[in-house]
């Protein structure tokens, strides 16, 4: 599918809004004035806008408690969800969510999980909600290669397909559960798994944002045809340790050091872009300026805000259903 220019440099800006918030987000957290811990999904900025770039606001995605990559890809406020980490009133959930639990329900974004394998059910929950309601609408799980081994995932694949859902699971295999590599941890194939239970299923380069937006769109026009769920095994990479105090000690430094110059999925996308002509540097340069500003504009505003009102530590935790 050939993208216009102006989607591309949607495109491209959304990887570097992803990029710059989470690296921003690495360098804050080493001050200690953001609250417990963060897991950054720079790196895998190929997967979410690949997928999210196909939905509207009207469609939900559920997440990980690697999260905000997801969230901006889906529309979530930079500065909201800044805010949010940093545990301040102005965020997205009133600061009383943080890293992990980032939510919008305005744009779709069923909120982030601390829960390994916690999105898939209740994704399942959102697409039958808009199949019986006659919607035209899907839902995502996005979840890892340690997700992929939860029985709430297993029940989810069965469940999806025996009711024909309009569901993708996005599973983003970053080569780690935790410090766990997932060739030793995950027996099989994801995609044959899939299979196993009769659902459309591809193995997908999360490097590549052309082929995850291509493997996405098939499955959300099939979702949207009434044709039912599809599992896409992404491989991507991850940058960062596990969470902010890991020491990523289960990676040699030449490693790390290679991953970043050899599977950068912004790199690669600056590459294919302009070799093409479709665009051009002083164009991605114009972006990464930008998100630049729009960043610093977003950690100076969080840092500026005040506290929640402790008066309001029981609001918002409870629907009061008439």
């Amino acid at each position: 599918m050939q993208l216009a220019r102006e989607d591309l440099l949607k495109a491209y800006r959304q990887m570097r809004l992803i990029r710059m918030f989470e690296d921003r987000v690495s360098q804050e957290g080493a001050t200690g004035d953001i609250p417990g811990n963060t897991h950054l999904y720079a790196g895998q900025e190929a997967s979410a806008v690949g997928i999210c770039m196909h939905l509207d606001d009207g469609d939900r995605i559920g997440s990980t408690h690697r999260g905000h990559g997801h969230s901006i890809a889906k529309g979530c406020d930079a500065d909201g969800m800044m805010a949010e980490i940093f545990g301040k009133a102005t965020g997205t959930c009133r600061g009383k969510g943080g890293s992990m639990h980032i939510a919008d329900l305005g744009k779709g974004m069923l909120g982030a999980n601390g829960i390994v394998g916690g999105s898939p059910p209740l994704v399942c929950g959102a697409a039958l909600a808009a199949q019986t309601l006659g919607l035209d609408r899907v839902a995502v799980a996005f979840t890892g290669d340690g997700g992929i081994n939860q029985g709430t995932t297993a029940e989810s694949l069965n469940l999806a397909m025996v009711w024909k859902l309009p569901v993708i699971f996005a599973v983003e295999d970053n080569g780690f559960g935790e410090a766990t590599a997932s060739d030793w941890a995950v027996a099989g194939d994801i995609v044959e798994r899939a299979k196993g239970y009769g659902m459309p299923a591809e193995r997908v380069d999360g490097l590549d944002f052309f082929a995850v937006h291509d493997a996405a769109g098939r499955a959300v026009s099939r979702a949207r045809s009434g044709g039912g769920p599809t599992l896409l095994h992404i491989k991507v990479a991850r940058f960062y340790g596990h969470f902010s105090g890991d020491p990523d000690t289960y990676r040699t430094p030449e490693e790390r050091a290679a991953m970043k110059r050899d599977q950068d999925c912004l790199r690669i996308f600056r590459r294919r872009v302009t070799e093409a002509a479709l665009l051009d540097e002083a164009q991605l340069d114009a972006v990464d300026a930008e998100v630049a500003a729009t960043i610093d504009r977003a950690v100076a505003s969080a840092r500026a805000a005040p506290k929640p009102d402790p008066k309001e530590l029981l609001t918002d935790v409870y629907v009061s259903y008439p």
